[in-house]
């Protein structure tokens, strides 16, 4: 598009312009962080199935044009007025949780992840679809100078949600611990999982992923085309924890009977359907279901340390920020192998 600017005024994002739009790539100003705010030169940005929120205009208050984007990973580039414990050339990454009101009830308890008005990239300001963006320090998670970008992105997002969700379960090592899905998420959790030392039961359609299952580190794998998954992890002993990560809220209720006693299902997985039980198979067992969102900037760099000593690392396909459209639809068409990351071409 033309411009009165030259190129080293300007930057590449990805936006969109209103709910069900396709993805457009212009030229805006590189801008300026505010007080309180760093700007980023983004490296990679994942591209995640919550995207779909300003995409499609699913979200309540979004406003357009937006750029998406909450799985980023880069290096501070400027500091806006009186930021002072970040630098210029820090490697940082930036997740879900985009900063947080610091008044609401949940945040005067020190509970950010549940702020009442929680900010998110990509939602409520614009995100990571661009080679640069601007974000509050309450946003800034460091990343580890040995992690790749392209690796580090889907652990802010994918990473965190399946890595924090696990280590609040209640699950202790050598517990039975179900993992529904290999996907996005499942991939990571089958990982995370295994490195916690849990007993790790993949649970998938087909056999094709069987032999990824027991790679990531599953020691059995249950095909939920082939047998009912609650009564074969029955067999297996039941479940003390099972971890939902499809946003299939079916799948979901299939598998709340294979819950040992005192198990918990933990549902990561967002789908707008109901998930269907009774109160006789909750009190039966004295069984749970908890829902868990992400986490915060702090809990993210838990994940990518954690995932620096153990290895856990995602499966990846790679598009450059110009192609957003067609990865994102690459995304959403259920067939990534297993999460699609942007690149800049200034990362290169």
């Amino acid at each position: 598009m033309a411009t009165n600017k030259s190129r080293a005024d300007t930057m590449k994002v990805a936006q969109v312009r209103g709910p069900g739009a396709a993805f457009q790539i212009v030229e805006r100003p590189i801008p300026r962080p505010g007080p309180g705010e760093v700007r980023i030169k983004v490296q990679a940005c994942g591209i995640c199935h919550s995207d779909a929120f300003t995409q499609e205009g699913t979200w309540p208050g979004i406003e357009y044009p937006r750029v998406p984007g909450h799985e980023v990973a880069g290096v501070i580039d400027a500091l806006g007025e009186g930021v002072s414990s970040w630098r210029e050339g820090q490697r940082v990454g930036v997740g879900w949780h985009g900063g947080q009101d610091n008044t609401c009830p949940a945040c005067r308890r020190g509970d950010y992840r549940n702020c009442r008005n929680v900010r998110v990239p990509g939602i409520s300001y614009d995100g990571g679809y661009a080679e640069y963006m601007t974000a509050p320090i309450e946003a800034l998670a460091a990343m580890p100078d040995n992690l790749d970008p392209l690796e580090a992105a889907p652990l802010l997002c994918a990473g965190i949600t399946t890595y924090n969700a696990l280590r609040h379960s209640g699950a202790r090592p050598g517990d039975c611990v179900a993992v529904l899905g290999i996907g996005g998420l499942g991939h990571l959790a089958i990982q995370f999982a295994h490195k916690f030392g849990y007993r790790v039961i993949a649970i998938s359609r087909g056999t094709e992923n069987a032999t990824l299952a027991h790679k990531l580190g599953a020691s059995a794998y249950i095909d939920s085309t082939a047998q009912r998954p609650a009564e074969a992890l029955q067999r297996l002993g039941g479940a003390r924890v099972i971890l939902a990560t499809p946003p299939s809220s079916k799948a979901i209720t299939d598998v709340i009977d294979g819950l040992g006693p005192d198990g918990k299902l933990v549902v990561v997985g967002a789908d707008f359907a109901p998930i269907e039980v009774t109160p006789v198979q909750l009190i039966t067992g004295s069984r749970s279901i908890q829902g868990w969102a992400s986490g915060t900037p702090s809990d993210s760099e838990d994940t990518l340390r954690f995932a620096v000593l153990s290895g856990v690392r995602p499966m990846i396909e790679t598009y450059p920020l110009e192609k957003a459209d067609e990865a994102y639809a690459r995304m959403m068409s259920g067939k990534a192998q297993y999460r699609v990351v942007l690149t800049m071409q200034h990362a290169k």
